[in-house]
């Protein structure tokens, strides 16, 4: 780009922005998304989300005050664009890497990140928290909630629109509708959406309608509120139908394309005249400006590298990588599906990304992509299970934290056997903090009845999806395993049951003892390598069960060694460290014992590799600490 001629390179602020004439906008527009695709197309991170939105930022900027006014993004995939324009757009090179800013909304990045988000459909609830707040005070603030179909289809979304309704206060409601989250949508709110948009009568009359309502609206309260009840009434006699969000005492603009950017302005400000709860519905298209990222918009939501003028994604070679972890659970799971009729897989809207994709081709009738819906997730498992059905509910470890209660009481409490698949457990790299995995082993050891494991390679995860379908092991049953390498190239073996609660002996030394669960186990084979050739003999236990504990294990391990170090890729209060202490007084042993974790504090973002080496449980820093143990410091 020649910055001299760009008009985006002369936006250093949303105050830059609101100088240019309107019809600059287009051309702003055009520049932005050109900058997005050659800025992901080096540094990769979410593409499709942000392009879908360009218009829609920039006409948000221009028409409302950021940052008194508040715009919050749903989930926050999409507001590359609007980090560009408020400040970060010499910064945006650094996106999601180390000590880079972060690919999501962040309060303390930017005081125009009105809203911390990285979890879908907070958006409505904290919008009318800061609308309310604003009312008390008596504050003339515009707020916006900016929130996509998929999102929508979230439970906390419904609560937020149904609070908003009865609450009367100022909040503009933006329904980014394309149709996709990151896989398609599902549902009946999909559907009918679908009717909204397609119902050719509606969009026929919507203008004249619109046209007729602002001549009401400006000859005074009485006239205005007879014409909400003209607009009611059209809108639910031209949809054959009531209007759902008309029905939550939502005032609803639209459908209106959300590409059209000088329209969109149009509407934002005659919106922002109209008080009460209001919802504009707009319809864009994820990816637009690139045709691969258009045409196959799943592939395109987080790319990676890719060739900025064709779009054409770069691809890396794995030949001879073993496959990862989500590879393995899907052909696994085909494999055990094929086996046993009883088994069905679940999943919040993530099938491509745990894989359940491979099972959902072969058999579709086995798979239920619930959207994005953590909590009914759990709970239609639960409701499997009574009926003799093996339900694997496979979500995100980050993800799983929204559905605890589901998990405590209509699973845990009630004895019945759901299988949890806890994927990118531990750090998952450049998404950052809202996304880490590292609460779920200490929260998921706490639930009576609840079986906790982590494999340590993709083998060991195959042998647990395999244990966990037996029929005596037909409890709740969660195993969890990170992102990426399974380490594993000969995975594919006939299936062997695991015993539940058994540690595994990896290596036997004299001078020291390393516990661990999970993937960081391959850590510690490092670096118990390293120090062999020191003179340094480790005994090294794979504990890969946290609840029920190996006790036979323990009490070895307590017997023969002073010094006892812990490694997981969990959150160290509650973990498998806390764990072995509690075991230490509970049976009146004493040793000298240093847990390796994720510390006390919110990960941010980095490679893997870069924030396990900050939380000094790389092969490394376990390696230092056996050292400095063994040497008695």
């Amino acid at each position: 780009m020649n910055q001299e001629e760009n008009l985006l390179f002369k936006i250093s602020t949303p105050e830059d922005l609101r100088k240019l004439n309107p019809t600059d906008l287009v051309r702003v527009c055009s520049e932005l998304r050109q900058f997005i695709i050659e800025m992901v197309s080096r540094n990769p991170g979410h593409l499709g989300a942000s392009l879908g939105v360009v218009e829609l930022t920039v006409a948000l900027h221009y028409v409302f005050n950021t940052p008194y006014d508040k715009i919050i993004w749903d989930v926050g995939h999409q507001a590359y664009g609007h980090k560009i324009i408020t400040g970060r757009r010499d910064r945006f090179s650094t996106n999601r890497m180390y000590k880079g800013i972060s690919g999501f909304p962040k309060m303390s990045e930017s005081e125009y990140d009105a809203f911390g988000t990285g979890h879908s459909s907070t958006s409505i609830s904290a919008a009318l928290g800061m609308a309310v707040a604003a009312k008390r005070k008596g504050e003339k603030r515009q707020v916006v909630a900016v929130i996509g179909d998929g999102a929508m289809t979230a439970g906390e979304a419904f609560e937020g629109l149904n609070n908003a309704g009865i609450a009367k206060s100022d909040l503009l409601v933006i329904l980014n509708d394309n149709n996709i989250a990151i896989d398609p949508n599902v549902g009946a709110l999909k559907e009918y959406l679908i009717d909204i948009t397609t119902s050719g009568t509606y969009n026929r009359f919507r203008n004249k309608i619109w046209n007729l309502l602002g001549r009401f609206n400006r000859l005074g309260p009485n006239a205005r509120t007879l014409a909400s009840q003209l607009e009611a009434g059209f809108k639910s006699t031209i949809l054959d139908k009531s209007n759902l969000f008309e029905g939550l005492n939502f005032r609803y603009f639209g459908p209106i394309d959300g590409h059209d950017i000088l329209h969109l302005t149009s509407v934002l400000q005659d919106l922002k005249r109209i008080p009460g709860p209001k919802l504009l519905h707009c319809l864009t298209v994820k990816g637009k400006g690139l045709k691969p990222a258009e045409e196959n918009q799943t592939a395109y939501h987080a790319p990676g590298k890719f060739d900025s003028r064709t779009g054409v994604i770069i691809k890396t070679s794995n030949s001879g990588t073993p496959p990862t972890y989500q590879e393995v659970f899907g052909k696994s799971l085909l494999e055990l599906a094929r086996e046993n009729e009883k088994i069905v897989g679940i999943t919040p809207a993530m099938t491509t990304g745990c894989s359940m994709c491979i099972v959902n081709e072969e058999l579709p009738d086995r798979i239920f992509d619930v959207g994005i819906a953590e909590q009914h997730a759990v709970t239609f498992s639960a409701g499997l299970a009574t009926q003799g059905t093996i339900p694997y509910c496979n979500i995100y470890s980050s993800f799983i934290q929204r559905a605890y209660d589901q998990v405590i009481h209509d699973v845990a409490l009630q004895n019945l056997h759901v299988v949890f698949c806890i994927d990118r457990g531990g750090l998952v790299g450049t998404d950052g903090a809202t996304h880490h995995g590292f609460f779920d082993l200490a929260f998921m050891r706490s639930i009576p009845n609840m079986i906790v494991s982590a494999p340590m390679n993709s083998l060991e995860l195959r042998n647990m999806l395999y244990t966990a379908q037996l029929e005596k092991n037909a409890r709740p049953f969660s195993i969890r395993y990170p992102k990426g390498n399974g380490m594993v190239t000969d995975w594919h073996r006939p299936f062997e049951e695991t015993e539940i609660g058994k540690a595994r002996l990896i290596s036997e030394g004299k001078d020291i003892a390393v516990l661990s669960i999970g993937h960081p186990g391959n850590f510690v084979i490092e670096a118990a390598s390293k120090v062999a050739s020191e003179g340094i003999a480790v005994t090294h236990w794979d504990m890969r069960f946290l609840s029920p504990l190996d006790a036979e294990a323990l009490h070895s391990v307590f017997k023969r060694f002073r010094n006892i170090i812990t490694v997981e890729d969990g959150v160290l209060k509650g973990g498998l460290g806390s764990a072995v202490i509690e075991f230490m007084c509970d049976n009146g042993y004493n040793a000298r014992i240093r847990r390796l974790g994720i510390p006390d504090y919110f990960v941010e973002h980095g490679t893997q590799e870069e924030l396990i080496r900050e939380c000094g449980f790389d092969a490394d820093s376990i390696a230092a600490v056996i050292r400095e143990m063994v040497d008695g410091r």
